[in-house]
């Protein structure tokens, strides 16, 4: 299996603050997870598998296996949490409203990223390429130093976060591409950790209970609301890096991750 992401071996420009963050995030290694593209399942993936499925953006859950369904292996993307060093030198993080016109998740704020190409070497050239063709940045810009323990989507798609330092946000000039993006903006990374302009509602599935988290977020005369998959990841990228928890209560479920699932199976909201 190819490794999750090739982390750059030096930290050319930006401040040194940057500097020391990318060489902290450089030596975080992601909890094991199994490989689900292996033949055989092991008690122990099923286990590990529990906690990727626990780190689902908004909390869901998946359908059991019937005795003999059409089955498929989930698919793998990744997204890119490119942060960067603001103004008033708080880190930050950059994100999309995605098209009111895309047929699913239109007009949810979101990390730019996508489905992993069979040239794709690893989960960063993924990430970075997605980004340059969503919003315009160039992968030259980004470092990227790690990945976090793959999520999953509504859809069963398996998502690996990538975090990349944006090193000098000046030469960031966001071309939105029109199919897929309405807008580009940043937020403040440190936002996921608070219990500020946040609310989550709690569901139930399967006899566990879980919760989902909305972020209010304004900029300008422009009002976000972030939630489900990307609040999710953005609650763990900033634990990471400012290596403390939240100061709100996660609640995750602890759902077991079948090898294979229906085809048409979906997680409830």
């Amino acid at each position: 299996m190819e490794p999750a992401v090739t982390a750059t071996s030096s930290f050319g420009g930006g401040s040194s603050r940057l500097a020391a963050l990318a060489q902290q995030l450089r030596r975080y290694k992601p909890p094991p997870s199994s490989s689900f593209d292996d033949a055989e399942e092991t008690q122990t993936d099923q286990e590990t598998a529990g906690k990727v499925v626990s780190q689902v953006g908004f909390q869901e859950s998946i359908a059991p296996v019937s005795k003999d369904p059409e089955r498929f292996r989930p698919k793998r993307a990744a997204v890119l949490i490119s942060i960067f060093e603001g103004d008033d030198g708080d880190l930050r993080v950059i994100l999309t409203k995605r098209s009111s016109r895309l047929s699913t998740h239109s007009g949810e704020v979101s990390l730019p990223g996508g489905k992993t190409e069979e040239d794709d070497k690893d989960d960063g050239m993924t990430a970075t390429r997605e980004a340059e063709e969503e919003i315009g940045l160039d992968p030259s810009l980004v470092d990227v130093v790690t990945s976090l323990e793959p999520f999953l989507s509504k859809h069963l798609l398996r998502v690996i976060p990538v975090i990349g330092i944006l090193r000098d946000k000046t030469k960031f000039n966001p071309i939105p591409n029109p199919g897929e993006v309405e807008a580009v903006f940043d937020a403040p990374l440190e936002m996921f950790l608070k219990d500020e302009n946040r609310r989550s509602e709690e569901r139930e599935w399967m006899g566990e209970k879980y919760l989902i988290h909305y972020f209010d977020y304004r900029t300008g005369d422009k009002n976000y609301m972030i939630w489900g998959l990307t609040a999710g990841i953005l609650i763990r990228a900033a634990s990471v890096t400012y290596q403390r928890p939240p100061a709100f209560i996660e609640q995750s479920p602890k759902f077991k991750y079948p090898k294979m699932v229906e085809k048409h199976t979906c997680m409830p909201k």
